[in-house]
């Protein structure tokens, strides 16, 4: 556990599981918990300011996600992950989310289009104001969005699964002003597609989008 975890915010409403969870994903994507790092629970709990049982099921659902492993022996261990699997991953998260892009020129509503449009602004302001962190939360909500917007929830369950499992990845892929520059760049790239309903434009910039991750997060791994 690094020192700088000992000024995580503690947790004063501790029977809310989802705040609870929340915060330990926090201290993942942030690297406060590092990869192949064992989740001590006594010690994070006590940052926290929450018992072990909450602490306890939000480590399951971090399990599930695919963030933590539990470990014979050594109990839930932050994932690490390799470049192959981040390959992976990205590469079936870039079908499913040009597909949903695809889909979602075709037949979303207008009121969906510009809800991803209102996001896409707001992560502008944070991405102004180098918050990288509720900007990074932002970003992943738009990719999301875009997914949700084609209405298909097999697909939506499909990307949540996989976009959950790499969020430290991908947060410390943007470090840096230039490779940040160019995600934001991108993103403007795809809004605007996305706001003509132009399918195949969408989906050669949601390409660029994912490899670029890839290059830029296969440098921290």
């Amino acid at each position: 556990m690094s020192e700088a975890a000992s000024d995580y915010p503690r947790i004063t409403r501790r029977t809310l599981h989802d705040e609870v969870l929340e915060r330990l994903r926090d201290m993942i994507i942030e690297g406060r918990l590092a990869p192949g790092q064992r989740i001590n629970e006594g010690l994070v709990g006590a940052q926290l300011g929450v018992s072990r049982t909450p602490l306890r099921e939000a480590i399951k659902t971090l399990a599930s996600e695919g963030l933590v492993e539990i470990l014979p022996a050594k109990g839930a261990v932050v994932r690490r992950f390799s470049e192959q699997d981040l390959a992976g991953i990205l590469e079936v998260l870039k079908t499913l989310e040009q597909l949903g892009g695809r889909i979602a020129c075709a037949e979303a509503s207008d009121e969906a289009i510009e809800a991803i449009h209102t996001l896409h602004k707001q992560m502008l302001v944070l991405y102004e104001t180098r918050n990288r962190l509720e900007y990074f939360k932002l970003n992943q909500a738009i990719h999301s969005a875009i997914v949700a917007a084609s209405g298909n929830a097999a697909l939506m369950e499909m990307h949540a699964t996989l976009q959950s499992r790499i969020k430290r990845l991908r947060f410390v892929g943007n470090e840096g002003p230039v490779k940040w520059a160019g995600a934001v760049a991108e993103h403007e790239e795809m809004m605007a597609a996305l706001l003509k309903r132009d399918a195949v434009e969408l989906s050669r910039i949601i390409g660029v989008h994912m490899d670029s991750t890839l290059l830029r997060v296969r440098e921290v791994l």
